[in-house]
């Protein structure tokens, strides 16, 4: 496959990393010298033995929902709040400028995250999924909560999962006693405590592993928000379902009598923080074994619908509500790098903070009433194939590892990137079917002069609709809504405001050939090739199903 992309491809200044999980930075190699042999006769005089300490960093991902490119107050000069701990993350580490979901929702932008793939290529062509349902992430298909834990980290997840769940009984016939299957304790994370999926779907309770304290027995609906134009979760909730539809007139909602939505980000921080004390606490007393890293997970809910600021954010900020819950989420991000600070985590721990797509759909109104641009310069929101729907924040911070913070880089990265990059710091490797396309972007934190070229780049919208991006280029291919392919050059309009495929129809064509073989290649990095999940469909009309032959597994 890469002979044949580069073939495609020669007309575009980038070059493909080499294979996935071969060590190559520097660091690697520093660590590897410096690990020698001690003399035996030093050894001898050792008493009592002592442990090495474990040098390989923590790592943190704390995932917001639907915060677009232009909230963060750093990347956004002319934002109408102000957001300093993700400010601090940028002047203390990296802000990546060219960063992308893999998709413009909610569930197949996570899938990509944790396991380096994407979410097309399985059974999800469209949307999100709901609350209950078989989880996306296969059996035994490997994630970073997966990958780290076999390499001795401690896998931790507190947030929103949102990637299915299965709960015991149907909703009119729930055994809560039972536990959840098919969930984040099955898919390499030791530690849960979130909720199921967003705050629109389903079923709402704290579950702590695969229980809720209190278990979800009552229902509810989508209620009016005073500070923002969606909704709220909160009580009084109703004895029975039949009560709950006859009152909303909308999906109803399973939920827990303890459960108010506003809490979410301070019980969620509150957790994440409980259980980094809990595995990072001094071992006892003459014992020789040292702590493990760990891996923490931290997907929240904000600041997605509903925009439910605590009274104490009330009037922060010249935004209106979604800026004050911004403004909170910020608040709690403080929270969390003040614990490490106070532990002395901080320098050895890689935090990534990012977005699972652009802002939601209000992005428009708080333009004109606030004239707040949550999507920065680019074109479009949440669900759109254009970058608004997926060029999002993404911030790195490690000062044992990232050179030069402050710095800013404006190579193309993705999301699905995070798995290969972390194997490479690791100096690990994985087998041909797991992060098919997950390219590392290692060299970008260690070294300030690294120019870093990716394989081309795969977006996806709500509708599924596919773009792909090679260096200044982007082709948004036909698709049910367009029966012609668009073509935008990035670098001279970011906006994505003029589409020149009738100027450039060798480009075009190009770029349609590489999409082709990525899709039938069921990678995007170099490797044997794999099958997707299901057989051709409906939004590959830029190809003949003739065309759709697959690998053998």
């Amino acid at each position: 496959m890469r002979s044949d992309l580069s073939s495609i491809l020669s007309f575009i200044p980038f070059r493909f990393a080499s294979p996935i999980g071969r060590p190559r930075s520097i660091a690697i190699l520093v660590f590897g010298l410096v690990c020698t042999v001690i003399p035996t006769h030093v050894i001898a005089q050792q008493s009592p033995p002592t442990t090495q300490p474990d040098t390989r960093p923590n790592v943190i991902i704390v995932y917001t929902d639907d915060q677009g490119f232009g909230d963060v107050s750093s990347m956004n000069p002319d934002a109408k709040f102000a957001t300093p701990n993700m400010d601090r993350l940028a002047k203390e580490g990296l802000t990546f400028t060219n960063a992308h979901s893999s998709d413009s929702v909610c569930t197949p932008s996570r899938y990509g995250l944790l396991t380096g793939r994407y979410s097309w290529r399985t059974t999800l062509k469209q949307g999100v999924m709901n609350a209950e349902g078989k989880c996306l992430i296969a059996d035994g298909r490997m994630t970073l909560a997966s990958f780290l834990r076999d390499q001795g980290y401690q896998t931790g997840m507190v947030g929103k999962w949102h990637l299915g769940m299965q709960f015991p009984g149907t909703p009119k016939n729930r055994d809560w006693s039972k536990p959840v299957r098919d969930m984040p304790l099955d898919k390499g994370f030791d530690h849960f405590f979130g909720i199921p999926a967003s705050l629109n779907y389903g079923v709402l309770a704290w579950f702590d592993g695969r229980h809720a304290a209190v278990p979800p027995k009552s229902w509810t609906g989508k209620k009016p928000n005073k500070r923002h134009v969606d909704y709220r979760i909160q009580p009084p909730y109703l004895d029975t379902e039949g009560e709950a539809r006859k009152r909303f007139k909308n999906t109803t909602i399973e939920v827990a009598d303890d459960f108010i939505d506003n809490q979410c980000l301070t019980r969620f921080t509150d957790k994440a923080i409980e259980w980094i004390t809990e595995i990072t606490a001094e071992p006892a007393t003459g014992s020789t074994s040292t702590n493990p890293p760990f891996f923490l997970y931290l997907p929240l809910t904000s600041p997605h619908y509903p925009v439910c600021p605590l009274p104490e954010f009330w009037g922060q900020g010249d935004c209106g509500g979604y800026g004050e819950f911004v403004i909170e989420t910020d608040h709690h991000l403080g929270r969390l790098l003040d614990h490490l600070d106070a532990t002395g985590l901080s320098d050895n721990t890689l935090i990534i903070l990012t977005s699972d797509n652009g802002p939601e759909k209000s992005w428009k109104q708080r333009i004109q009433d606030f004239g707040h641009h949550s999507n920065g310069p680019y074109r479009g929101g949440k669900r759109d194939i254009y970058e608004g729907g997926h060029r999002v924040p993404m911030l790195a911070r490690w000062p044992n590892g990232i050179q030069q913070p402050g710095r800013s880089s404006d190579a193309l990265v993705g999301q699905v990137d995070l798995l290969a990059t972390v194997s490479e710091l690791l100096g690990q490797s994985f087998p041909d079917d797991a992060a098919e396309d997950s390219q590392s972007f290692a060299s970008i934190l260690l070294d300030p002069s690294h120019e870093h070229h990716r394989a081309p780049l795969i977006n996806h919208g709500v509708r599924g609709e596919f773009a792909i991006t090679a260096s200044k280029w982007k082709w948004i291919a036909p698709n049910r809504f367009k029966d012609k392919g668009e073509l935008y050059n990035l670098a001279s309009d970011p906006a994505e405001s003029k589409d020149i495929a009738s100027d450039h129809p060798q480009v075009a064509r190009r770029l349609q050939a590489a999409l082709t073989k990525i899709v039938l290649n069921g990678r995007s990095t170099p490797g044997k090739p794999q099958p997707n999940d299901t057989g051709y469909w409906e939004d590959l009309r830029w190809m003949d199903p003739s065309e759709y032959s697959q690998p053998s597994p």
